[in-house]
């Protein structure tokens, strides 16, 4: 979910977007079954520069980016050179924050790694944390939010505005809702959806 929502929604702000594989193939098997196939592998992506270099998370994917010297050395110098990169889920605490990169930054990252977090960075609870050129998230039902938040790091705010608008984003996040039901139904189901 982290890497399609992000893809997609930056797609939709007109970014070029490049899905690079850590992995040794194009294919990658993401949780649940779920089988992406990426434009690039990170070693061939070394001498590109980009306005932003985003991870998403997950088990063991953040691993996997962590391992990857080749896309630490990417984002490394996407920090060096004062360029935005981000990272959602598991990614800000097992990546970013083992190679330094969220050193003296406020950063949050999926509940169950705010202590390993809190090693590497000051660590916060929102569900998008911003600071300087590193934008940080909490996992997949934040991910939407995450990748508006890039487009207006890209693009300016005006820009997410119109991104966001069609994508019936709830305003005012965190404020109380309510849903009404205007056709009630009641579902009833004798076996496992298909």
């Amino acid at each position: 979910m982290e890497a399609v929502i992000t893809i997609d929604v930056i797609r939709r702000s007109g970014a070029d977007v490049t899905v690079a594989s850590v992995e040794k193939e194009l294919r990658v098997d993401a949780c649940h079954d779920v089988k992406i196939v990426a434009d690039a592998l990170v070693a061939d992506c070394k001498n590109t520069v980009f306005d932003l270099i985003a991870l998403p998370g997950g088990m063991p994917g953040a691993s996997n980016f962590k391992d990857c010297g080749a896309l630490e050395s990417l984002v490394k110098k996407q920090a060096a050179d004062g360029r935005l990169y981000a990272a959602v889920c598991a990614s800000p605490a097992v990546a970013l924050g083992s190679w330094g990169l969220l050193k003296g930054l406020k950063a949050t990252c999926y509940p169950s790694f705010m202590e390993q977090l809190q090693s590497c960075a000051t660590a916060v609870e929102s569900r998008v944390q911003q600071d300087g050129k590193v934008v940080t998230s909490r996992g997949p039902g934040t991910t939407m939010e995450f990748a508006v938040t890039l487009v207006e790091q890209l693009y300016g705010k005006e820009k997410a505005d119109e991104v966001s608008g069609p994508l019936v984003m709830r305003p005012n996040h965190g404020d109380e809702y309510t849903i009404t039901e205007l056709n009630p139904l009641e579902w009833k189901c004798n076996n496992v959806p298909q």
